[in-house]
């Protein structure tokens, strides 16, 4: 298992409309970028868990975790590194007895601090807020206030992740507030991703 990292930029795949080569490309090109941990999210999987061991394999050709969004069983039969956990997607200490002491379990927190300090009790490895911004990945999401990382700041010694239309313009903002990673979808993986990518990487060298 890799660890999970305490600070950088957190890649989630955009796979609609793609092919899985097309898809290990573009998660190639953004770890060439900087991105320091990859999130395997596809709600429509054809082959989820050919997809899932091979990512597992680019991931750690480069010493970085992999991530399975929402399911624990994906996660155990392609051996990534963990799992990240939304309201609906299963319990904390279940995935943590299925995957073991080492594995990655992340949990979505939205806009409450009461979530995200439950989570830090259970075991969680880190925590993520949003949505900060419009997001064509997640339109529906409830938003979230930037003052809440300024809380989870003061109240959670766990990685601290932000997400939700987070770009190179407005990420230094949260960074400010108390978010150690920038999980971004689609302003990394929309245009080229080793550029995309690397056009976050300033706001990580303060």
């Amino acid at each position: 298992m890799r660890p999970f990292p305490s600070r950088g930029l957190y890649a989630i795949t955009q796979s609609a409309n793609s092919s899985a080569y097309t898809l290990f490309e573009a998660v190639s090109a953004a770890i060439r970028g900087g991105a320091v941990v990859i999130q395997y999210r596809d709600k429509n999987p054809t082959d989820a868990v050919f997809v899932a061991r091979e990512l597992v394999k680019i991931c750690h050709q480069h010493n970085i975790p992999l991530i399975i969004n929402d399911d624990i069983e994906l996660a155990i039969h392609s051996k990534a590194d963990g799992v990240h956990l939304g309201k609906e997607d299963g319990d904390i200490i279940e995935a943590r007895k299925r995957l073991g002491d080492t594995a990655i379990i992340g949990v979505s927190c939205y806009n409450s601090i009461e979530r995200a300090l439950t989570a830090q009790s259970l075991g969680a490895t880190y925590i993520a807020f949003g949505r900060f911004f419009p997001s064509s990945s997640k339109p529906l999401a409830a938003p979230a206030e930037i003052d809440i990382l300024r809380k989870a700041k003061a109240a959670i010694h766990l990685p601290i992740v932000a997400i939700g239309g987070i770009l190179p313009e407005n990420g230094g903002q949260l960074l400010a507030a108390g978010a150690d990673l920038l999980a971004v979808i689609g302003g990394v993986f929309d245009h080229e991703p080793e550029q995309s990518a690397f056009a976050y990487q300033h706001l990580f060298d303060n």
